[in-house]
């Protein structure tokens, strides 16, 4: 398969399938090296010995991998993500991530158990499966929501996590969109093409290309206990003409996201034909903003401080 986005096979659905699943594991390395480690180790403070974690939008499971690495073992994991095909990637790849990590996992339908741990995936619209699953078992320890407030409409976002989680439970947001994006050698047209991309961000029903910002703003209006904000941004550069592990591959899907939204401006075509070269040539840097959120709701769950 070529690391050029364009011909990648996503035209399909097996081939987006595949292109969804090989994006997510080649942003690994990007989203390890971006988290910001204060709020980390805040949230490793705050957190109960063996925690009942939630995740929205979990694509293949590898935020739950990187809780594994930092020495938590949770009680019991959900993860929601409304892509079927990446549900079945994670039940299927998960116990083997764990098992390279050490971790005794024991495959299941749903994903695999871990000693009296059932850690499961399932499909479905998180905002609503979350605090429906909640209010049947008493809620959970930990909400993480990585990269996903940006994607989703933010006030049901952060209504669906009051009801997610106890009393006196976290959310974990880490990676979550600020509105900044910046690539490098400087172009003539990024200005034009870069403001017409978070544009297209903010046309898009749901979506918010300054969700950080504003959720720091809704956490205040609301109550809510911020424990810790941090800055995460991507960045993602060559060095000696080479880029880390899978990332040029996670560049060209970058460029492509840029594409589907931008066809239509002036001087699009030249841009991109500009950043590919460069990608190729192993030139090009790319910088997003992001920020990592640490904080507990006032209103836990339903009928709880209301």
């Amino acid at each position: 398969m070529s690391d050029d986005a364009g011909n990648d096979g996503a035209s399909d659905r097996d081939g987006h399938e595949h292109a969804r699943r090989r994006y997510l594991t080649a942003k690994l390395s990007v989203d390890e090296r971006a988290r910001d480690r204060r709020v980390r180790d805040d949230l490793l403070a705050a957190l109960p010995e063996a925690p009942r974690v939630a995740e929205a939008g979990s694509g293949a499971g590898l935020t739950l991998s990187e809780l594994y690495e930092w020495g938590v073992r949770p009680s019991s994991y959900l993860g929601v993500d409304e892509d079927a095909g990446i549900v079945a990637f994670a039940r299927h790849v998960f116990p083997r991530v764990l098992r390279r990590q050490g971790v005794d996992a024991i495959a299941t339908s749903n994903g695999c158990r871990v000693g009296d741990a059932d850690l499961a995936f399932a499909t479905g619209d998180a905002l609503r499966v979350l605090p429906e699953t909640a209010a049947d078992d008493g809620g959970f320890d930990l909400l993480l929501a990585q990269s996903f407030l940006d994607l989703v409409p933010l006030d049901d976002a952060l209504d669906a996590a009051a009801a997610t989680v106890a009393p006196g439970g976290l959310v974990y947001a880490p990676l979550t969109f600020d509105g900044d994006t910046a690539f490098s050698p400087a172009h003539a047209a990024d200005d034009r093409v870069l403001g017409a991309f978070h544009d297209a961000i903010d046309a898009t029903p749901g979506r918010d290309s300054e969700a950080a910002r504003h959720v720091r703003e809704r956490l205040r209006e609301r109550g809510a206990d911020a424990l810790a904000v941090g800055a995460s941004d991507w960045i993602v550069r060559p060095v000696d003409g080479a880029y880390r592990a899978d990332e040029r591959y996670f560049l060209a899907r970058i460029l492509e996201f840029v594409a589907d939204a931008v066809d239509d401006v002036a001087g699009a075509d030249d841009w991109l034909a500009a950043r590919r070269r460069q990608l190729a040539a192993g030139e090009l840097t790319y910088v997003a903003r992001n920020h990592d959120l640490l904080y507990r709701p006032r209103a836990q769950r339903a009928g709880v401080g209301r």
